[in-house]
């Protein structure tokens, strides 16, 4: 959760409904989460550059994915996307065999966030219940339509419903559960 490393209060950003990665954390063998920070969607000319569908508010801060396996050297805006180069891939087959690739940082590399603050990692997957006590389900996916996130949360008989990231109807979460107010349950 779908991970989005981003921060926000009381949501991450950006406001698009595409900014949910497609797999969200991966546990490496050394037990760390791995967060999602973006992917590589395809080649950028003939240098190896690539393109990439970025999941947080900025890359900068970050040099090495994957472990080590790929080492930032650049990104800058594209028309499509962030186009960025990598010390390990110098032309255009080996950028094109990057697509699709995750590129992950351990949690633990994540800023400290502010109060009211979560990372979409720390919340999918997070089991949900009712103000009164009831099981729900799990969060299994937050949307970002342009107004807010919007929590999907599957209950046990996989049905869905959505509730919005909003403190009236969030009063609280933590890393071992999610309360949402009865009024906001479908």
């Amino acid at each position: 959760m779908t991970t989005r490393p981003t921060k926000a209060s009381p949501r991450q950003t950006p406001p698009k409904a595409e900014t949910t990665p497609p797999t969200g954390t991966a546990t490496p063998p050394t037990g760390e989460p791995r967060v999602t920070l973006a992917v590589i969607i395809g080649a950028h000319g003939i240098t190896g550059e690539v393109r990439l569908k970025v999941f947080a508010d900025d890359l900068s801060d970050y040099r090495s994915f994957n472990d080590g396996a790929l080492t930032l050297k650049s990104a800058r805006e594209g028309s499509n996307g962030v186009i960025a180069r990598f010390a390990e891939v110098t032309d255009r087959n080996a950028a094109e065999a990057l697509r699709g690739t995750e590129l992950t940082v351990p949690r633990s590399a994540l800023p400290p966030l502010g109060e009211g603050e979560y990372y979409h990692a720390d919340i999918i997957g997070l089991p949900a219940i009712a103000s009164d006590g009831e099981a729900l389900g799990h969060v299994a996916l937050i949307e970002n339509f342009g107004a807010g996130d919007v929590l999907e949360i599957e209950r046990p008989d996989g049905r869905r419903f959505m509730v919005p990231m909003k403190v009236e109807a969030v009063p609280e979460w933590d890393q071992d559960r999610l309360v949402v107010e009865r009024a906001f349950i479908a």
